[in-house]
């Protein structure tokens, strides 16, 4: 779907069409980061019983923030073991959120090690297994770190990034290590007492200069998904433009924000009650998004990780 955010007209394309919606000059802002097997099933010590460990934030000195199950059996001082004992694990802490603080020990690299021992965090409305783990990867995937996938990425093939540059459109990537908290729904009955996740993210000299020089010669920049567009909006000075910067970020952006930034942007169809559904609505404006939502039910669009996708954008030709 191809909203307008201006005018709320909608067009229903293909995403091979993409191409035919951008002009040269344009920028898109891919986010590189690549999904860690971060699940590991396996028992606890002693006594044997089935024990699952989701890795979500590396705290240093071989110790994680992970959701763990089953929780009321995995207290301070429990012992894991996963691989038959190649890599072994003790819970140091009971976080006050219910994560707890995880600390392994192995033999050679870390990576390396959950390369062979780990599985892929797939979301739970996903019940098989992925028979290839790189279908959960996007293409231009590079920095690991994520705990779930930068999912409007999953569109794109080598041979659609490759047209779309030979026409003229610049490509440039940012890194932000995507948390399960970006799925949290906001329960809040005023959405501004809402905690964001902090997320990890970084901006390269490079990137920042062709985003700059986009908007000094009248191009837009659009992001692939919503994560790229965090990482921009949380570094921009007021006047929009950008330079080398990383740290932590928990930017909220919701109705009423102002992009200083961020022009267009591809993305999913997203849960109600997200943050994701309110950043997209900061940019379209609220009843067109809902709107906009209501006809892909109608049209039968697929949601979620795996789903379809929205380009919201501006001046769609009323002939089209």
């Amino acid at each position: 779907m191809v909203l307008d955010k201006n005018t709320g007209r909608r067009r229903h394309l293909h995403f091979y069409n993409l191409p035919s919606l951008l002009r040269p000059g344009d920028c898109l802002v891919l986010n590189n980061s690549r999904v860690l097997p971060a699940r590991l099933v396996g028992r606890r010590e002693p006594g044997g019983g089935a024990a699952e460990v989701l890795l979500l934030l590396d705290r240093g000195e071989k110790v994680w923030e992970c959701l763990v199950r089953p929780g009321r059996r995995l207290k301070a001082g429990a012992q894991l073991s996963f691989g038959d004992g190649a890599l072994t694990a003790q819970i140091v802490q009971v976080c006050e959120n219910g994560n707890r603080l995880v600390r392994f020990a192995y033999e050679g690299i870390f990576l390396e090690t959950l390369e062979r021992l780990g599985k892929m965090p797939l979301p739970p409305y996903i019940k098989e297994e992925l028979s290839d783990p790189e279908r959960y990867q996007t293409v231009y995937s590079r920095e690991v770190g994520s705990a779930a996938a930068p999912t409007a990425g999953l569109h794109f093939t080598k041979e659609l990034l490759a047209q779309v540059q030979e026409m003229g459109v610049k490509v440039c990537c940012v890194t932000l290590h995507v948390g399960l908290g970006t799925f949290r729904p906001v329960k809040e009955a005023e959405i501004t007492d809402h905690e964001m996740h902090a997320e990890y993210c970084t901006i390269s000299g490079e990137t920042a200069e062709i985003i700059n020089r986009t908007h000094r010669e009248g191009g837009r920049v659009i992001c692939v998904g919503t994560t790229s567009c965090r990482t921009i909006e949380s570094w921009a000075e007021e006047n929009g433009t950008l330079k080398e910067s990383a740290g932590w970020t928990n930017i909220f952006i919701y109705p009423g924000y102002r992009f200083k930034v961020m022009d267009g942007l591809i993305t999913n169809f997203h849960l109600p009650q997200s943050t994701l559904i309110m950043l997209v609505s900061a940019l379209a404006g609220r009843e067109q998004v809902l709107d906009a939502y209501r006809e892909a039910v109608e049209q039968r669009y697929r949601f979620f990780s795996f789903g379809d996708a929205m380009f919201i954008t501006d001046t769609i030709d009323p002939a089209k």
